[in-house]
């Protein structure tokens, strides 16, 4: 392989609504890219895959692949993917799939985590969420990345999940004023539920929220969701991913 691509990313976002994937230096910064198109339906391991392929094919060399997916992934395999759809994800070795297709190693870590690792600071208690097709979340402890919680499947207000009551179907249901109280009411109940030092929300529907937000939140751009992902190439990973 040339020097000049050893060290490159191709960065994916798995999206509910959109598929995107952009080259990335080891900076972090776009080399090529980022590319979009709509995430198939139905959105089975197989129709995914090959979508991701065609993106990858304009996109330029790379060295390494990370990929950001909507659900419970545990060291590369997929055990709920609650937004795409489908139960055929269960199991699912999408980081051994990834590079058998594209020809390169592969890291797999939950939508939420990699946007995270685009944003945070590194210092105090540092929540993200990331408001979409669902409700994603993460947690950071100075830097480093707590057990995975599965919030956007936890019950937010009687029968509603995270996703069911803030996701994107709630947002367009209700209307924006009152989907953005309810975004509030979230946002109270992470603060007492983690105490977060500083809160980032991101994701597509970031750009509907309205309501007052104090300093210790902040909107951030929803290109961490992929941008984030050259982080997963530290070596603060490297015993996570191993094996």
């Amino acid at each position: 392989m040339a020097p000049e691509t050893e060290h490159l990313t191709l960065a994916i976002d798995v999206g509910g609504s959109h598929l995107k994937a952009g080259v990335l230096d080891p900076a972090g910064s776009f080399v090529s890219g980022p590319s979009r198109v709509p995430t198939p339906v139905p959105a089975t391991p197989a129709a995914v895959l090959e979508a991701l392929q065609t993106i990858a094919a304009g996109l330029g060399p790379f060295a390494r692949i990370s990929a950001g997916f909507p659900g419970m992934v545990r060291r590369g395999v997929v055990l709920t993917a609650p937004n795409l759809g489908t139960e055929a994800w269960h199991g699912f070795a999408l980081s051994t799939e990834l590079s058998t297709r594209l020809g390169q190693p592969a890291r797999v870590l939950n939508d939420a985590e990699v946007q995270g690792l685009g944003v945070i600071s590194g210092q105090g208690l540092e929540c993200v969420i990331t408001l979409g097709t669902g409700f994603g979340f993460s947690l950071f402890d100075n830097g480093l990345l707590t057990p995975h919680l599965e919030m956007g499947q936890h019950n937010a207000h009687g029968k509603h999940t995270y996703d069911g009551y803030v996701g994107n179907a709630a947002r367009v249901k209700v209307g924006r004023k009152h989907w953005n109280k309810r975004v509030g009411k979230v946002i109270a109940a992470l603060q007492v539920l983690v105490s977060f030092d500083t809160l980032y929300i991101g994701g597509g529907n970031a750009k509907y929220v309205d309501i007052p937000l104090n300093d210790s939140i902040r909107k951030v751009d929803n290109s961490a969701g992929i941008t984030g992902g050259v982080k997963l190439w530290a070596p603060q990973f490297n015993d996570a991913f191993r094996g």
